[in-house]
C-alpha cells in the first residue's frame, strides 16, 4: 500500500524547475513518526530501471545526490520535518520519470534496494 505521497509533479520545459513535496499522514504510517525517517527519492524513466536520485538523513546531517544530478537538485526538509522536498533546476529531458519518495529507518547507502516506505509516484515530464 502507498503510505507516503507525493505531490509538485508536471510538464516543465527543459531549463525550468520543478519543486517535489513528499509526505505521510496515515494511521499506519503518521507523519509523527515519519519525521523521525530518513528520507530521498528514486526515479524511473520510462522503460528503464528504477534509480537511485538524493538521500537525506533523518536529521539532516548527511546528504547524498546522483551524479546525474548534482548542482541542479537539492533535498531538503521543512522545519519540523513533516515534509521532505526535491528542489529541481535547470531540468533536462533526460529527468522525465516517475519520481517515488521513501522513507527509512535506517536510512541510504549505496546498492540498498529495499527501503521501509513508499509513495505512489508523482511524474516529471520535462520537454526539449
Amino acid at each position: 500500500q502507498e503510505q507516503l505521497v507525493e505531490s509538485g509533479g508536471g510538464l516543465v520545459q527543459a531549463g525550468g524547475s520543478l519543486r517535489l513535496s513528499c509526505s505521510a499522514d496515515s494511521d499506519s504510517f503518521p507523519g509523527d513518526t515519519f519525521r523521525h525517517y530518513a528520507v530521498g527519492w528514486f526515479r524511473q524513466p520510462p522503460g528503464e530501471a528504477r534509480e537511485f536520485v538524493s538521500a537525506m538523513s533523518y536529521n539532516g546531517g548527511t546528504t547524498d545526490y546522483a551524479d546525474s544530478v548534482k548542482g541542479r537538485f537539492t533535498i531538503s526538509r521543512d522545519r519540523t520535518n513533516y515534509t521532505v522536498y526535491l528542489q529541481m533546476n535547470s531540468l533536462k529531458p533526460e529527468d522525465t520519470a516517475v519520481y517515488y519518495c521513501y522513507a527509512d529507518l535506517t536510512g541510504y547507502r549505496p546498492g540498498k534496494t529495499e527501503y521501509d516506505h513508499w509513495g505512489q509516484g508523482t511524474q516529471v515530464t520535462v520537454s526539449a
